[in-house]
C-alpha cells in the first residue's frame, strides 16, 4: 500500500512538473512591454525642504522581461535620457537630465486566468547629465544607486498579447552644491501599456 501511494504520489509530481514546463514553454519565456508612465517627484531632502523641485511628467518606458520558471522573472525597464526643468519655490532655475535604468527581480501568481498580478523588487542607476543650474553656479551629484519596488498586473488578450498596468516606487537622490543639500527625487511612476510574450 505504501509503495502505491509513493508510485503515486512520484506520478503526480512529474506529471505536475510537466504541465508546468508545458505551460511555461507555451507561454513563453520572453517578454516586452511597451508602457506610458507617469513620474511623480517625490522633491525630498535637505534641497526639497528649502524648495527645490523637478517637474512631474509622463515618459515612455520600454521594458524587457526573462521569465525562468512560470512564477520568477527579471524585468530590466529602460527609457531615453529625461529632461527636468529645476525649480526653487516654484522658480525656474534651470534643467538636468537624468537616466534611469532598474532591473527587478519579479515574482508572478498563477492559475488566476487571464489576470496575471506580479510584485518585484531590485535596484535602480540614475545617471543625472546636462546639468545647468543658475548658469553653472549649482551642480549635482552625477550618479545615484537605490532600491525599487514593483507591483502590477498582465491581463492576457490572448497567447501573446496582453494589457499591462505597473507602479514601482523608486528611490533615486543626489547631492546638490552650495550647501543645499540632498536632493530625494524618489518617485513614485504608475504605467499603463502593452505586452507581447514569445
Amino acid at each position: 500500500m505504501k509503495k502505491t501511494l509513493l508510485a503515486a504520489a512520484a506520478l503526480c509530481a512529474l506529471t505536475s512538473g510537466a504541465a508546468m514546463a508545458q505551460q511555461h514553454q507555451q507561454d513563453g519565456k520572453w517578454m516586452v512591454r511597451v508602457r506610458a508612465v507617469h513620474l511623480d517627484s517625490h522633491n525630498g531632502g535637505a534641497a526639497g525642504d528649502k524648495g527645490v523641485s523637478i517637474n512631474d511628467k509622463v515618459i515612455p518606458e520600454l521594458d524587457i522581461s526573462y521569465f525562468f520558471t512560470p512564477n520568477f522573472a527579471a524585468e530590466l525597464i529602460l527609457t531615453y535620457p529625461q529632461k527636468h526643468d529645476v525649480r526653487l519655490n516654484g522658480a525656474k532655475i534651470g534643467t538636468l537630465k537624468h537616466l534611469p535604468p532598474t532591473l527587478t527581480a519579479q515574482y508572478h501568481f498563477t492559475n488566476l486566468g487571464a489576470f496575471k498580478p506580479y510584485v518585484g523588487a531590485g535596484i535602480n542607476y540614475t545617471r543625472f547629465s546636462s546639468v545647468d543650474i543658475l548658469n553653472g553656479a549649482l551642480s549635482v551629484k552625477k550618479n545615484s544607486w537605490g532600491p525599487a519596488l514593483q507591483v502590477g498586473f498582465d491581463y492576457a488578450l490572448d497567447k501573446n498579447w496582453s494589457i499591462n498596468f505597473d507602479v514601482k516606487k523608486v528611490y533615486i537622490d543626489t547631492k546638490v552644491s552650495g550647501g543645499i543639500g540632498k536632493f530625494k527625487v524618489d518617485p513614485v511612476l504608475v504605467g499603463v501599456g502593452l505586452g507581447y510574450r514569445f
